[in-house]
């Protein structure tokens, strides 16, 4: 499955003290009809450390494996 996510600037951690980003929305790129908005699935307030981390919590979600989503930001 491919995503398209738009990045919101987050923070520095306070843990890992690197920058961090919050993820405006998520769309499956693939889907048949128009692209189907999947920013539902996700915590728009939650702090993502990388794309893999935000992969990873899809995959979670879609209840597929992490090898199967494809990311790609938007421009």
């Amino acid at each position: 499955m491919m995503f398209e996510f738009r990045r919101h600037v987050g923070a520095i951690s306070p843990v890992t003290n690197a920058a961090t980003f919050r993820v405006d929305s998520v769309v499956d790129t693939q889907a048949r009809n128009a692209q189907a908005d999947l920013s539902h699935l996700i915590d728009p307030s939650y702090e993502y450390h990388s794309p893999r981390e935000l992969r990873w919590h899809l995959a979670d979600r879609l209840g597929i494996t992490p090898a199967a989503v494809r990311l790609k930001e938007a421009a």
